[in-house]
């Protein structure tokens, strides 16, 4: 979702978009919908979805509903206002990149991969990073930089801006010595 908030998108050959897939709880809000669906439909033949349906909170549907609602909301204007910004079918083209990557019947799965061409496909306005060079090292040596830092550190979050003030949380061990 948050890659739909630019004004454009930029890619390298081995990178992907995710769908548009609020999540509840951990869960797919989606999924949920379905799975309740799903039950509704099977319940009279099969018992044991009243238990699968007694373990949600009685609020889970409406909240599963409302999240799929905010996100595509949100998506949608994000679009109409960023990317497609001064198009006479900005609503149009959002529209289109809700449908492809909000429609959890066609992406199945949180992890789903959207290539660059698919993107493209889509309507979404990206920049393959592979086209400048000089961006494409930049890019290339601050993830190396971070990944060698949480591979060979305790950090396992970093948050740093342009003006080198930084945030880091690290793993805190503690040595636990047997009676």
């Amino acid at each position: 979702m948050i890659a739909l908030s630019g004004k454009e998108i930029v890619m390298g050959k081995h990178s992907s978009l995710g769908p548009i897939d609020p999540q509840i709880y951990g869960m797919p809000a989606h999924a949920i919908v379905e799975e309740f669906a799903r039950a509704g439909r099977e319940v009279g033949q099969n018992p044991l979805w009243q238990m699968v349906i007694a373990k949600y909170n009685p609020t889970l549907i409406g909240e599963a509903e409302k999240a799929i609602k905010w996100s595509a909301q949100m998506v949608k204007a994000w679009l109409v206002n960023g990317m497609f910004a001064g198009d006479k079918d900005a609503k149009k083209k959002a529209d289109r990149v809700l449908q492809e990557l909000g429609d959890h019947a066609l992406t199945l799965s949180h992890a789903r991969h959207i290539s660059l061409q698919k993107a493209k496909e889509i309507g979404l306005k990206v920049v393959a990073l592979e086209d400048d060079q000089k961006l494409q090292n930049a890019v290339l040596t601050v993830h190396h930089v971070f990944v060698q830092t949480l591979t060979a550190t305790p950090a396992f979050k970093i948050i740093e801006n342009h003006n080198g003030i930084a945030f880091i949380n690290t793993v805190k061990f503690v040595a636990q010595v047997s009676p």
